[in-house]
């Protein structure tokens, strides 16, 4: 009857113990974890853009949703190893988080995702190893080389608020010396050069970022020439000269010629004195009849009239 008594007891205690153990799940404040975790976490970080991925996690007929969270190394030192909701991951269907805003600082950040499935979570993800902005790939600038008359000018990619850009260029010609231009920003034209006629002049470029002290590699050269902008250029010029000896010589030509066939044509004969009337046709004619012998006339001959005309 004693051993009963304990078999029993036995069996009691291990129905208790079964109750508990099943029962714990449902008391625990967690969300129990029945979805797998998301695997293979990496960042993918190209000029200061950070982008978190991960592999999905597949559940027929259903979409999973995933959340993100920080935890950079002010909140691991001194707030108790926090970690941080992401600006724009929480409930996010795609495999991916960009993470660019919330990674401020040139720190180690730890990042880790987990899914969700109604009312269904899995266990947090971490990554591997703490990811800082320092190891972003920078590429060099894609750039835009324009002629604005002679005005050699560059348009830079604009890569946002970090980014500086170091432009050289140069005339193409042997032991031409580089010059160097920074560039605060991109997105906007910027004059480098008065260029010379018949010259090709070369840019490359490339980034700098300051708040990770690093400098991308440069650009493929580019290079333009002016050759075909000094053809039309001379020509206005000269077109321009030409004009103005139109406008001075055409009219003092019409003038000369008018005056040389003024004077071939209708020459202005002036009368010597000795020919000109000085009295008037009424008294040269009041000679009475009676006295005409007193006004008697002398009759001259052609070449005596122009011999006393040349005297």
């Amino acid at each position: 009857m004693q051993t009963f008594t304990m078999v029993l007891e036995e069996v009691w205690t291990s129905l208790f113990m079964w109750f508990v153990y099943a029962l714990i799940p449902c008391l625990r404040t967690d969300e129990v974890a029945v979805l797998p975790a998301p695997q293979n976490l990496s960042v993918l970080s190209t000029n200061m853009k950070h982008l978190l991925m991960w592999s999905p996690v597949i559940v027929p007929g259903e979409t999973v949703y995933y959340s993100v969270e920080y935890q950079g190394e002010y909140e691991s030192l001194y707030m108790s190893h926090i970690w941080i909701p992401s600006s724009w991951c929480s409930l996010t269907e795609g495999p991916e988080c960009d993470v660019t805003d919330d990674i401020t600082a040139t720190v180690p950040y730890n990042l880790r995702v987990r899914a969700t499935l109604g009312s269904q979570t899995s266990t947090w993800s971490i990554l591997k190893h703490p990811f800082n902005r320092n190891s972003t790939i920078l590429t060099p600038p894609g750039m835009e080389i324009t002629k604005d008359g002679f005005h050699l000018v560059i348009k830079l990619e604009d890569l946002g608020p970090q980014f500086e850009f170091l432009v050289a260029y140069w005339r193409r010609e042997p032991g031409a010396e580089e010059h160097v231009k920074m560039v605060r920003s991109g997105g906007i034209p910027v004059h480098l050069e008065t260029m010379e006629p018949w010259a090709a002049y070369c840019v490359k470029a490339q980034t700098f970022v300051k708040a990770i002290g690093r400098y991308s590699a440069f650009s493929q050269t580019e290079c333009v020439e002016v050759q075909g902008e000094g053809i039309p250029l001379a020509l206005a010029l000269f077109a321009f000269v030409g004009f103005m000896l139109i406008l001075v010589v055409v009219p003092l030509f019409i003038w000369k010629m008018g005056r040389l066939l003024q004077y071939s044509c209708c020459p202005v004969v002036v009368l010597p004195d000795t020919l000109k009337i000085t009295n008037s046709p009424q008294k040269l004619i009041s000679c009475r009849r009676e006295e005409v012998h007193p006004c008697a006339m002398a009759v001259m001959s052609s070449e005596e009239i122009f011999r006393a005309w040349i005297t």
